[in-house]
């Protein structure tokens, strides 16, 4: 569960290697994000060559948490980081996603983020 404040990797090649949490989603004031769920957050670490600059407001969509995903089934997975995918109004700003994605990005709009993956879990 991400909160205001909250520091992620970015799993994509956008160029953004971390952002920072300013609102976690549209859930609530005080609720937390989880996966599935789109935050506004600041890009604080990038790559030099980064069309996307430093300090600059983005969008983003939880991919993976720390914190456990109970599933239906009475399993429960968590990861060992924080994750997000940079989101932009058509679609998914890189080309590639590294590392795992949980199952429930499915439910989501974003069905790129799953035909890009290499691990579904």
């Amino acid at each position: 569960m991400l909160q205001s404040r909250s520091i992620c990797a970015v799993a994509d090649n956008s160029g953004v290697k971390q952002i920072r949490v300013i609102q976690p989603s549209r859930r609530g004031p005080k609720k937390p994000a989880r996966v599935g769920d789109i935050v506004v957050a600041s890009a604080i670490l990038v790559t030099p060559l980064s069309q996307i600059k430093k300090k600059t407001v983005v969008k983003a969509i939880v991919v993976r948490t720390t914190s456990p995903i109970r599933r239906s089934d009475g399993s429960s997975i968590k990861f060992s980081q924080n994750a997000v995918v940079i989101v932009a109004d058509e679609g998914i700003k890189g080309t590639r996603i590294i590392g795992p994605i949980p199952r429930e990005i499915r439910n989501t709009k974003y069905k790129k983020i799953i035909s890009l993956a290499k691990e579904v879990i």
